[in-house]
């Protein structure tokens, strides 16, 4: 495991990126949905894979159905712990390395990520721990953040993101706990994490669940990475259990931001994507529920799976 170096100053720009949903609760075609998030992400010649489902075979299988090599992303970036985002993360690097041996080499996590999580009975929640020395033991190393760091150029993560806002729509309480500084409290998942692509159309940020929250996400993005209007915001943002007010004022702050491109996929929720799509200037061709086959292409906007079949 290594910490991050600082971040560079000269910011860069690309123009080519594709970013394919392979596995979250809907399907645009023969893939197999499932209750989790994992996104094929491709900038110019490099590709990079973000969270990685539940299901041992599930990304695998939908990658191979898709017509994607996964073995040519040598980097992961992990938005968060929980299972159904890293589930299929042994099994991917096993997998993936007979083809490539750096497939999957290099996992960039937020600090925070092996934290401690106690369930009731003292027992350990969280397997990124062992998963972590599995992962080690096979050549493997992680990248730890604790800040927004560009990890490949124009491509960012943003580490843990300030929770100015509050936007925990997720279970909170003593089911849900973790180990912070020596004293075991809520778990409000601090190494929440996005993946960020600074294009000359604006930011692209990809979420895994949006536990530190959408706005939050976008106003951290702004201070630390561009402070351009946000193009486009794909993947989970946790919004499915969100009440009318609550999607009332994240539509608002869409607007305000000049979001271009919403793909609300996993933990969004269908209903969720309508609301922010009809209270926003956003029509169905910019906003919609993404599915595995869904890809959004910089300069073309949201293309459904059943169209790339």
């Amino acid at each position: 495991m290594v910490l991050a170096l600082p971040a560079p100053s000269v910011q860069a720009q690309v123009n080519d990126v594709t970013v394919t949903i392979l596995t979250t609760n809907l399907a645009d075609m023969e893939g197999q949905g499932e209750w989790s998030f994992s996104a094929w992400v491709e900038v110019g010649s490099r590709a990079f894979l973000f969270d990685t489902g539940w299901s041992p075979r599930n990304v695998l299988d939908n990658a191979e159905a898709l017509g994607i090599d996964l073995s040519r992303a040598e980097d992961l970036i992990l938005s968060h712990h929980h299972n159904d985002h890293t589930g299929g993360l042994l099994t991917l690097r096993e997998e993936l390395s007979k083809r490539n041996p750096k497939a999957l080499s290099r996992i960039h996590v937020a600090d925070g990520i092996f934290s401690h999580r106690p369930k009731p009975d003292g027992s350990e929640r969280n397997q990124m721990a062992s998963r972590r020395k599995a992962l080690e033991a096979s050549g493997a190393e992680f990248v730890v953040y604790e800040g927004s760091h560009e990890v490949a150029p124009g491509v960012w993560v943003t580490g843990p993101v300030p929770r100015k806002h509050k936007e925990t729509n997720y279970p909170v309480g003593d089911a849900w706990l973790v180990e912070k500084q020596g004293e075991v409290v809520s778990d409000d998942v601090p190494e929440s994490q996005s993946l960020v692509i600074v294009t000359e159309n604006g930011p692209v940020v990809i979420s895994g669940c949006g536990h530190a929250g959408l706005v939050n996400t976008l106003d951290h993005v702004g201070a630390t990475i561009s402070d351009a209007s946000p193009h486009a915001a794909i993947g989970g943002f946790h919004l499915y259990e969100a009440s009318d007010e609550t999607l009332d004022w994240v539509s608002g702050a869409l607007s305000s931001k000049e979001l271009d491109i919403f793909v609300g996929s996993h933990c969004t929720g269908i209903d969720s994507v309508f609301h922010i799509r009809e209270n926003t200037s956003m029509d169905r061709g910019r906003a919609l529920v993404g599915a595995i086959g869904t890809r959004f292409v910089l300069g073309k906007g949201i293309v459904p799976g059943a169209v790339n079949r």
